[in-house]
């Protein structure tokens, strides 16, 4: 059963290494402020069109954190950043 829009909020954010301690502190003081974090590292389903998925999770929370400042290239033969956090906060930004 999906959590209840008004007490979840959308968490935007790499998830590497790098981040990891800051994702832990979002996601604390969103469950200590009596919020449910989301996030898209609960989208398991390989089988199911992940875009289709990214929309319903968003659209099951009524707030979003969103860390937006990382764009470094990781598509090295274009030279080109990815742009799937700015992606996802466009997204909210629409489901309002």
């Amino acid at each position: 059963m999906p959590a209840s829009p008004s007490a979840s909020v959308f968490i935007n954010c790499p998830f590497d290494s790098q981040y990891q301690e800051l994702f832990e502190a979002v996601v604390f003081c969103v469950s200590a402020c009596g919020f449910l974090p989301r996030c898209t590292k609960e989208l398991t389903d390989a089988a199911e069109v992940r875009i289709n998925n990214i929309y319903n999770l968003i659209g099951e929370c009524n707030y979003s954190i969103h860390d937006i400042s990382r764009t470094e290239v990781v598509d090295q033969p274009y030279q080109l950043p990815r742009f799937n956090m700015p992606l996802e906060l466009g997204i909210f930004l629409g489901n309002l």
